[in-house]
């Protein structure tokens, strides 16, 4: 570290409230593992723009952040629109006045073997997951690149956080979910990448790859949801997840307040020296 800088600390920091001061935004955000991530970040003090295709989702967020006595602002909307990374994240710039932690969380799956895959179903899938993660950190660059060099200029080092979500069908792959599988891959160089360019802004970018985790996604197959114009079943095949759980030495699936917490180890200040990781939650499946 350069003799002329110094650490940002809270003059009087409070152990209970680590992130107090951090402006936090999450994709992704209604419900499941994004939801529990947004309120975790909210409890250690940091105030959080939330998101989600459909509106009361995005609220319900906004309410139980509240209900932890944290701040939150919805910001409904696709990820895959243009623009939305702008107005996401100039939403926390205008609302709370700063961008600390970004966490590309968004995303679904639409499942076929590969003959069956149209195209489509494959673009969505790298739209969703991986150009989306794209756009929303292209847009963050404008305001932590700018908040960075002020600090700097005042000889402060202040550290933010990137936390990209992939999935550990980026490593061993996923039958039945090639395009979910390479998109997820794509997220990893993606954070490789970024944690080399923006080092210089003491910017943490990093990326937790998921096992099977408790949520609409990995239930049983028979529930709906509607993307687009479209009404696809959701939920995992028995026999998939059998396997999964079956290489897991855990032996079993992760709630979504354990994976919330694999993002917020990401999001300390005590991972300030860890960048370019990818943190695997899966129950020890591929280590």
């Amino acid at each position: 570290m350069s003799p002329e800088l110094r650490i940002a600390t809270p003059a009087a920091p409070d152990p209970a409230l680590p992130l107090a001061g951090k402006v936090a935004v999450v994709t992704g955000s209604g419900r499941g593992i994004g939801r529990a991530v947004a309120v975790k970040l909210a409890s250690a003090g940091a105030r959080v723009v939330v998101n989600d295709l459909e509106a009361e989702h995005a609220q319900s967020t906004v309410a139980a952040v509240e209900a932890v006595g944290g701040r939150a602002l919805a910001v409904p909307g696709d990820v895959r629109e243009e623009g939305f990374g702008e107005r996401f994240t100039g939403a926390a710039m205008e609302a709370f006045g700063g961008l600390d932690i970004v966490v590309n969380n968004a995303g679904f799956t639409w499942d076929s073997s590969i003959q069956k895959m149209t195209d489509e179903q494959w673009e969505t899938m790298v739209d969703v997951h991986l150009t989306a993660s794209f756009r929303v950190l292209r847009a963050a660059a404008v305001h932590i690149r700018a908040l960075s060099k002020a600090e700097q200029a005042e000889g402060i080092e202040n550290f933010r956080k990137v936390v990209n979500i992939s999935s550990i069908g980026a490593y061993g792959g996923i039958a039945g979910q090639i395009s979910y599988s390479a998109a997820k891959a794509g997220v990893i160089g993606l954070t490789k990448t970024l944690a080399r360019e923006w080092g210089r802004y003491r910017v943490n970018v990093n990326a937790v790859a998921f096992g099977v985790i408790e949520t609409r996604l990995t239930a049983p197959r028979g529930a709906t949801a509607r993307i687009g114009e479209h009404e696809m079943t959701i939920g995992a095949p028995p026999d998939a997840l059998a396997a999964v759980l079956e290489a897991a030495p855990l032996g079993r699936a992760g709630t979504v307040e354990e994976a919330a917490g694999s993002v917020y180890l990401l999001c300390l200040p005590e991972s300030n020296h860890v960048s370019g990781h990818v943190l695997v939650c899966s129950g020890g499946a591929y280590v």
